[in-house]
């Protein structure tokens, strides 16, 4: 009986490690999953998974002949989908967030399970392979693969006086010329556009483009706010 305890904390302890390492990744870039989130995920995935498998050793027999010892673990797997949609977020109709850390959570749940079962290898692995998915490979991807892959979605609202030109200003922000300094390095592509009147002639053009990753911010911000008849810029990364 001690064996089985001293086990048991083992494994927990393990959840807490290996939440642990999930939940600084999450925490460096400041997303919804931090560190105290993943830990206790992983733990209580962890802790009801040993549950399932101790009830199953200690109540199943000819008078329980259905027990299933993983039945609890598979709840967590649906269950756990309710915390990841919490981490989900939409912004103001252009853009939504936080699918990495509700995929983070998923898989916090499943490290849990693999270590209440006794895999401790494959969970040390996983936990290694998740951190390299969300911090190197997508970086090396990006710089060995095509062009579209280095880019950014950036919302760019814009107001326009009573003698600006719509068509022209679209224009110039595709870079469709081909001129201006970066022109063809950082050419962008207009995802989508809404356009609307205001007052005194002028119009407000809202847009999501896709622009370059190696193209800040404020060079877009700049580049639009010198186009001609425009009064006013707003950009945001999406």
């Amino acid at each position: 009986m001690e064996q089985i305890d001293l086990e048991m904390i083992f494994k927990l302890c393990m959840a807490l490690l290996f939440g642990l390492f999930i939940g600084i990744d999450r925490q460096l870039k400041q997303k919804p999953l931090g560190i105290k989130t993943s830990m206790v995920i992983c733990i209580a995935s962890c802790l009801v998974t040993i549950v399932s498998i101790e009830a199953f050793e200690k109540f199943a027999g000819p008078d329980h002949p259905n027990m299933d010892p993983m039945r609890l673990a598979a709840q967590i797997v649906s269950g756990i989908g309710f915390l990841g949609a919490g981490a989900i977020l939409r912004r103001s109709n252009e853009g939504i967030s936080g699918l990495t850390s509700a995929a983070m959570i998923w898989a916090a749940s499943g490290i849990g399970i693999a270590i209440g079962t006794g895999f401790y290898i494959e969970a040390a692995l996983a936990v290694i392979l998740l951190i390299l998915s969300v911090n190197f490979i997508p970086y090396l991807i990006k710089w060995i693969g095509p062009y579209k892959l280095n880019q950014r979605d950036v919302s760019i609202k814009v107001v326009m006086g009573d003698h600006g030109d719509v068509a022209e200003l679209i224009r110039i922000i595709e870079r469709k010329d081909g001129t201006g300094p970066g022109a063809k390095r950082n050419q962008h592509r207009i995802r989508r556009l809404k356009i609307k009147d205001l007052e005194e002639g002028r119009q407000r053009v809202d847009m999501v483009i896709s622009a370059s990753e190696r193209e800040y911010t404020t060079e877009i911000y700049h580049f639009v706010r010198h186009i001609d008849h425009v009064i006013s810029v707003e950009v945001e990364n999406l």
